[in-house]
């Protein structure tokens, strides 16, 4: 269900949590078990949220700098390049992917230019009606 200010409800909304879970959990055990530096993981795992720095320009810059950097797509990328190159950058994109999975189970998602907490999965720190 799409209410209508464009967020997820019912249904779709548990199954795009129980996604975040799978990519948090699945990228967090596939980081450990590549043996890559356990402080890194604790160092990192909050990064991807300095992309909130982007409302001191306002809602607009805010909202397009923290989905650029909330999106699937960056870690993607960037662990090609790490597979590809047998660098770091692959246990960092795993670490950034845990990120955003972690972001999605709580609901933390994509935010649309009216509001910090309107996001694609509900209006942040209220309460949903559905």
């Amino acid at each position: 269900m799409t209410a209508s200010d464009g967020t997820i409800g019912g249904a779709p909304q548990a199954w795009l949590r129980a996604e975040g879970l799978a990519a948090f959990a699945l990228s967090t055990a596939l980081y450990f078990a590549v043996g890559a530096p356990v402080w890194l993981y604790f160092v990192l795992i909050l990064a991807p949220d300095l992309a909130m720095l982007g409302y001191l320009g306002g809602p607009r810059l805010g909202a397009t700098t923290y989905n650029l950097v909330h999106s699937y797509a960056g870690p993607a990328v960037l662990a090609v390049i790490g597979a590809v190159t047998a660098s770091a950058a692959f246990g960092i994109a795993l670490i950034w992917t845990a990120h955003i999975g972690l972001d999605r189970l709580l609901g933390y998602g994509l935010k649309y230019p009216t509001a910090f907490g309107h996001t694609h999965l509900g209006m942040v720190g209220r309460k949903q009606s559905d």
